[in-house]
């Protein structure tokens, strides 16, 4: 697109203060398939989409365990994630080899943004492609952080990112006063109702393409695929997105009623041939020989 020659590079500055490198980096972010994360006092629960580009092809994976106490979910470009999970993983063992204790969650998360923002002050540089939720458990326990491209992180209790992340993202605000006493179950369950919101018309969660990550106190970081998650999503049970199951809804709603209205019409010719063979003082008797009714009551 253009823009007058101020997004060929990620440190020019637009007229009005902007960008344009981030904000492509951001729509990257909105071109990938959804993640959701939220968290409890005691666990925290990461569920994404799968997405694969041909029906002969893989699923591309969306959840990387970095250490045995934390991971990600990412949205937008996998290869960018991968250099970040990188760098994530040489932190975290450098904490364990200096400092034999897990590195908290809120230095690693700082790490990353530092090294995304540098990006945008160097020509040459382009922002990473990617938006990653951090979810892990340290001595202050669960935490859940977004990671943007732009460098900025933030805390969240839940969040959404990806395609259609916004339905995820208005569940998550009607709910999340909840969280915080559910258990790890339940907290699994609206983790897939979220991301249930968040899918196309045609699609619905399957094992396939479903992936939940789980880490809690005391809990190490565990990754949940393929037939592992059909346990989780017979608890949820309805699969389909909310906007499919209305469409779908009045259809049936429809049919019942056109049902509904043929045996009436049925039921009414029925009555109405009845009717047709009833005389003025009730209904019709056997006939004797001579044509007229005959009383059987003795």
């Amino acid at each position: 697109m253009f823009r007058n020659s101020y997004d060929n590079d990620s440190v020019t500055f637009s007229p009005q203060g902007r960008i344009f490198q981030v904000e492509y980096a951001l729509e990257a972010i909105k071109q990938g398939s959804a993640a959701v994360g939220l968290v409890s006092k005691t666990h925290a629960v990461l569920v994404a989409l799968k997405r694969n580009a041909e029906e002969l092809g893989s699923y591309q994976k969306k959840i990387i365990g970095i250490d045995s106490h934390f991971g990600i979910a990412l949205a937008g470009l996998a290869p960018d994630a991968r250099v970040l999970s990188n760098f994530m993983r040489q932190q975290a063992m450098s904490s364990r080899l200096l400092y034999n204790r897990p590195i908290a969650i809120k230095r690693v998360v700082d790490s990353i943004a530092e090294k995304a923002q540098v990006n945008t002050q160097h020509y040459g540089r382009r922002p990473y492609g990617v938006g990653l939720l951090v979810a892990g458990v340290d001595k202050a326990g669960p935490h859940l952080w977004e990671f943007q491209p732009s460098g900025m992180v933030l805390e969240y209790k839940g969040a959404a990112i990806g395609a259609r992340s916004q339905s995820a993202r208005t569940y998550l605000e009607r709910n999340f006063e909840e969280f915080e006493n559910v258990d790890k179950d339940e907290l699994i369950k609206h983790g897939l109702q979220a991301l249930r919101d968040s899918l196309a018309q045609d699609k619905e969660l399957t094992s396939a393409n479903t992936s939940i990550a789980v880490v809690g106190v005391g809990e190490d970081f565990v990754l949940y695929d393929g037939d592992s998650v059909q346990v989780w999503l017979d608890k949820l049970g309805e699969t389909r997105s909310s906007r499919r199951r209305a469409e779908e809804e009045p259809a049936t709603t429809e049919a019942t009623t056109t049902e509904t209205t043929t045996e009436t019409t049925t039921e009414g010719a029925a009555g109405s041939s009845t009717e047709g063979q009833t005389g003025p003082g009730g209904p019709a008797g056997p006939l004797d020989p001579a044509g007229e009714n005959m009383d059987t009551t003795e």
